[in-house]
């Protein structure tokens, strides 16, 4: 049985991508398919920096860590395994100013480590130790940036050059729904087939 990882990177209740979110986990068959979610804004997801050096520091030298960088640790790894226990990683995740959101941001920090989705050889030259992951990226964006606009955009960009180029992994599929917002009479049009699309990515599993 196949192993999914839905990731949800939007928090507001009104959020197109949110929506995606719903829809994509209430298609999957459960018969077919353990299913695990994770919000990357239902739990403190502290941003990489010194804290998260100094409890590597400490590690290494068998200290205690503070409650500060325990906590940091702990979702660190909650990531990680979940991540790792994964066959498929799904993010539903909108662009914000042109962009990801911070808090995915973060997410993708924790599991973007040398020794864990990847590692180098003496020779300088990179192994992708997880590249038999599949990803699916479900995208919201409510301006079109399918065309003459498409170098402004660096939220699926982004994903791809990480996931697919950096790791080595397979995007089997990506939705996007765009231009909602740029053309408000055909909002609801352009989300209700988008969501279709969403569904029928499920019901693939």
């Amino acid at each position: 049985m196949k192993n999914i990882l839905v990731v949800k990177a939007n928090n507001r209740p009104d959020g197109v991508s949110a929506k995606m979110f719903d829809t994509f986990v209430e298609n999957l068959d459960t018969n077919n398919v353990d299913v695990v979610t994770f919000d990357v804004y239902a739990q403190p997801m502290p941003y990489i920096g010194q804290t998260l050096f100094e409890a590597f520091g400490k590690l290494s030298q068998e200290q205690e860590l503070n409650q500060e960088e325990q906590e940091l640790m702990t979702v660190r790894q909650d990531v990680m395994n979940k991540f790792a226990a994964a066959d498929t990683i799904v993010f539903a995740f909108p662009m914000w100013n042109l962009t990801i959101p911070a808090a995915l941001h973060t997410f993708i920090d924790y599991i973007f480590q040398a020794g864990f989705t990847f590692s180098y050889n003496e020779d300088g030259s990179m192994n992708q130790l997880l590249k038999d992951k599949e990803i699916v990226l479900l995208n919201a964006r409510g301006g079109v940036y399918s065309g003459e606009m498409s170098a402004m955009e660096n939220a699926v960009t982004f994903m791809e050059k990480v996931f697919g180029g950096m790791f080595g992994m397979n995007i089997t599929e990506e939705v996007i729904i765009e231009g909602h917002n740029a053309d408000p009479s055909k909002t609801a049009e352009i989300i209700a087939e988008g969501l279709e699309r969403v569904a029928a990515a499920a019901k693939k599993f």
